[in-house]
């Protein structure tokens, strides 16, 4: 009773700052206005599902509650084959790319260097946390050094299309990519959904799951691949939202108080999208644009990350 009410609550709150932020200051231009914000929250919807799904099912592989896929430097690996694409075929043959294509060509490229990335640091270092998180890192760092010296080799005008597919926003939606974007995200989740049962006994643990009948290596890859297509979904889609899925991950643990992973997705979902909502009410009414959603993201994401750590080095467990 208690978890079909948080869902209620949910559901409640989502409906009105969704009804709000459709509807407020129109000027009695609402077609208009439904118009623009219409395809905002319907990226807001697939990027705050894609999150959540990923960043559970990423800290259960990795058994640990603070990391997320960016350890492994995805938002630097995004940049790099953002910045590797321009340099070398130029703004001009990729203009002759259809935007789908280029969507399509992004995707591909983050799942399959993502995924191979994800399951041999993960194979290698899984008893070794230090490790893992250092090679990660160094990653991250190596991918955006070498993203650093390619840009500043760019003609100005290539480093200008560059820098505004590098930063995330939820203003340049396509619409066109929404769709396919929508479909693709739905399926890969139905994936973990069904893995879920998988994914609820991997968490007493390699050996207890092995014990009980579960492939490890099996899952680890399959799961690795549904993460980082929905990691390179919602990247190719609106640009790198780093703390995005950490800060839904915490609060549904919080909030949901179960190990069950089709609780906890669904709870995720549901407070992603209310944050993303509720966070660019505040950036057009409120702060009348002089900020953007990402910088909220960041900055709110990155003080909850340093609280955590704090929290968790006093000596409490989750």
């Amino acid at each position: 009773m208690k978890r079909q009410l948080t869902y209620l609550f949910l559901i409640v709150a989502i409906i009105a700052i969704c009804a709000l932020f459709l509807t407020y200051h129109t000027f009695g231009n609402l077609e208009f206005a439904l118009s623009l914000r219409l395809k905002k929250l319907l990226g807001f919807i697939i990027v705050g599902i894609a999150c959540s799904f990923a960043t559970i099912s990423f800290q259960t592989l990795t058994q640990n509650r603070l990391l997320t896929p960016t350890i492994l430097g995805m938002d630097s690996l995004y940049v790099m084959l953002q910045t590797l694409s321009i340099f070398i075929l130029g703004t001009h043959n990729l203009a002759s790319l259809s935007s789908l294509g280029n969507f399509f060509l992004s995707i591909a490229l983050m799942m399959s260097v993502s995924t191979v990335l994800s399951f041999s640091l993960l194979k290698k270092f899984k008893h070794n946390l230090f490790l893992f998180l250092m090679i990660g890192m160094i990653l991250g760092t190596f991918f955006g050094n070498i993203s650093s010296f390619l840009q500043v080799l760019l003609d100005p005008n290539e480093y200008d299309h560059l820098q505004a597919k590098l930063f995330a926003s939820f203003s340049n939606v396509k619409a066109d990519h929404l769709l396919i974007a929508a479909i693709m995200v739905g399926l890969i989740c139905l994936f973990l959904w069904w893995l879920a049962p998988q994914l609820d006994i991997l968490l007493l643990g390699n050996d207890h799951a092995i014990n009980l009948g579960i492939e490890l290596k099996n899952l680890q890859l399959m799961s690795l691949l549904a993460i980082s297509a929905l990691v390179g979904i919602s990247t190719a889609l609106v640009g790198p939202t780093s703390f995005l899925g950490f800060i839904v991950a915490t609060i549904s643990y919080q909030v949901a108080k179960t190990y069950r992973h089709r609780t906890l997705f669904l709870t995720g979902s549901f407070i992603a999208i209310l944050l993303l909502v509720f966070g660019e009410f505040l950036v057009e009414h409120i702060f009348s644009f002089n900020t953007t959603l990402n910088i909220i993201i960041e900055f709110t994401g990155g003080c909850y990350f340093i609280g955590q750590l704090l929290y968790k080095r006093n000596g409490h467990t989750r």
